[in-house]
């Protein structure tokens, strides 16, 4: 078990590949705080990881808050008694996020403050935490399309995945000495509820299948088993990187060197 006696905390852990991770991470022995702001299907999670055998509570928060984000940190830390893992993945792609021009202020607003933000205030109160229980893992939720632009405008999304990819790249540097490994989880497309409510036309679909070189969508369990490598001590050598994890489309589109 590659995450005994581990403490993770993942938000936008009610779906997608926050949900896939929480039930892998508690399979592989973690204590898993399941944050969102759906509390429902929040719960539903943590449902799921109790009849499997494992342990982990619900606790909701809007990762734009500040504030709700140090009170997860602290629920964590005083529920379980430590935190070792955190997953910085909550995040959303805008059915309105287009180009320059046709992508309203709002919209812009609304995804920084949580793509981005949500990973800020996450890392701000999650740091000290991990600290204090020794050391451990951070995951920031990050895109292919902080390298690529998208075949179908999503301007807003795009520019904050390339905030989290360098924003992971700084936190890792300052806290390498510390026992904290700070990396960015990149997917490729997707076949999640958030990325099929974007390509909401088979058209759409088309045109961003017709990149990938494995030729389909790929799923969130395939997430979840690359964020267990960056959580575990298997990946014990690596911070400050990035995660590519997308059928190869950024190799179909990067010139080698």
């Amino acid at each position: 078990m590659r995450l005994k006696d581990k403490v993770a905390l993942v938000t936008g852990g009610s779906s997608g590949i926050g949900k896939e991770t929480c039930l892998l991470f508690a399979q592989e022995g973690a204590k898993v705080v399941v944050v969102d702001i759906n509390t429902r299907e929040g719960k539903k999670t943590v449902k799921e990881i109790e009849a499997n055998g494992g342990e982990a509570l619900f606790y909701k928060a809007d990762v734009s808050d500040e504030n709700a984000c140090r009170k997860m940190v602290a629920y964590a830390v005083k529920k379980f008694g430590a935190l070792h893992v955190l997953f910085n993945n909550a995040g959303i792609m805008h059915s309105d996020d287009g180009n320059a021009e046709s992508t309203t202020e709002d919209v812009w607003d609304l995804t920084m403050n949580i793509n981005v933000k949500g990973v800020f205030f996450g890392c701000k109160y999650g740091v000290p935490a991990i600290r204090k229980s020794g050391g451990g893992s951070i995951i920031n939720t990050a895109s292919f399309v902080a390298h690529l632009g998208a075949a179908t405008p999503q301007l807003a999304y795009t520019a904050s995945k390339g905030a989290v990819l360098a924003m992971s790249r700084e936190l890792a540097i300052i806290h390498a000495r510390e026992n904290i490994r700070v990396n960015a989880l990149s997917p490729g497309p997707l076949r999640t509820e958030l990325l099929m409510k974007f390509l909401n036309t088979e058209a759409k679909k088309q045109r961003r299948l017709v990149h990938i070189p494995m030729g389909r969508f790929g799923e969130a369990k395939e997430m979840a088993k690359a964020a267990l490598f960056l959580a575990s001590d298997d990946s014990s050598y690596m911070t400050g990187t990035e995660f590519l994890v997308d059928g190869g489309i950024t190799a179909a589109y990067v010139t080698p060197e």
